[in-house]
C-alpha cells in the first residue's frame, strides 16, 4: 500500500467519523431553551458531557482530514492544500470553543440545581448567554469549514482526483451551507437549524468517504500542474516522472 492509498483511506475513515459524529450528537444534545432546561441539565450531567466528548471527537476530525488529504493535494496547489488544512485548524478550534462553553452551562446547571429560588434568574441569565456563544462559536467553525472545504474541492476538480461530479457536488453543498451561514448570522438562529441547505454536504461527504475507501484516488493524466500518471484508481503503482516529485 503506497502513501497515496493509505491518504485516500485515512481521509475516508476520517469522513466517516467525522459524520457519525456529527449524526450522534443531536440527538444526544438535551433541549437548552425553556425556561427550565437547566434543571434537565442539572438531572443528567454525564448526558452534556457524553455530548461533549463527541463535539471535541467532531473538531479532531475536522483537522485530521485536511492533515489526511494535504500529503496528495499539495502536489496540485501547496498554497490551496495548506489553506485547506488552516481553515479546517481553525474550525476545530471554534468546535472546541463551543464545548466550553456547553461544559459551562453544565456547571451553571448544577449551580443553579442548589441555588435559592432567588438566585435563580442570574444564573439562567449567564446560562443563555454561554448558550448564545455555544451557537456563535459554531457558527465561526462552520464558516471556516466551508472556506477549507472548498479549497479542496477545488483541487478535486482540477486535478481529477475523484470523479468531477463528486467534486461538483461537493461545491455546490459548501455553497447552500454558507447560504445558511449568512441566514443565521444575520437572522441569530443556530446555523444547525438549516437542516435543509446542510443535508447536500452531509450526505456528500458520506459518498466521498465510501468512495476514497473503497476506490481511492485516481492518478490519470491530468496536465501540467497535476498528479503523476497512475494505473487506474486506487493506488497509482506506477513512480511519478515529474523531476520535482518524489516517486508515490
Amino acid at each position: 500500500m503506497n502513501s497515496t492509498r493509505r491518504s485516500s483511506i485515512a481521509a475516508g475513515a476520517l469522513f466517516i467519523i467525522a459524520s457519525v459524529t456529527a449524526l450522534a450528537a443531536a440527538p444526544l444534545t438535551p433541549a437548552l431553551t425553556g425556561i427550565d432546561y437547566l434543571t434537565g441539565v442539572a438531572s443528567h450531567p454525564s448526558q452534556l458531557a457524553a455530548v461533549a466528548l463527541v463535539y471535541l471527537i467532531a473538531a479532531g476530525t475536522s483537522v485530521g482530514i485536511a492533515i489526511a488529504l494535504y500529503p496528495v493535494l499539495k502536489k496540485v496547489s501547496a498554497m490551496l492544500a495548506l489553506g485547506s488544512v488552516a481553515f479546517r485548524t481553525i474550525e476545530g478550534v471554534m468546535y472546541t470553543g463551543a464545548v466550553v462553553s456547553l461544559l459551562s452551562v453544565r456547571t451553571l446547571a448544577g449551580q443553579f440545581a442548589t441555588a435559592p429560588a432567588a438566585d435563580r434568574a442570574p444564573i439562567h441569565v449567564l446560562a443563555d448567554s454561554l448558550v448564545s456563544a455555544r451557537d456563535h462559536w459554531t457558527l465561526a467553525g462552520v464558516f471556516a469549514y466551508s472556506v477549507g472545504a472548498l479549497m479542496y474541492y477545488a483541487m478535486f476538480y482540477r486535478s481529477r482526483l475523484v470523479p468531477r461530479w463528486l467534486s461538483v457536488w461537493g461545491a455546490t453543498g459548501i455553497l447552500m451551507i454558507l447560504v445558511a451561514c449568512l441566514l443565521a448570522l444575520f437572522n441569530d438562529h443556530p446555523v444547525t437549524g438549516y437542516t435543509l441547505l446542510i443535508v447536500p454536504i452531509a450526505v456528500q461527504e458520506i459518498v466521498l468517504a465510501v468512495w476514497l475507501l473503497v476506490k481511492g484516488f485516481s492518478l490519470s493524466p491530468m496536465g501540467e500542474g497535476g498528479l503523476p500518471d497512475g494505473n487506474g484508481s486506487g493506488g497509482g503503482h506506477s513512480p511519478c516522472a515529474c523531476p520535482n516529485s518524489p516517486a508515490w
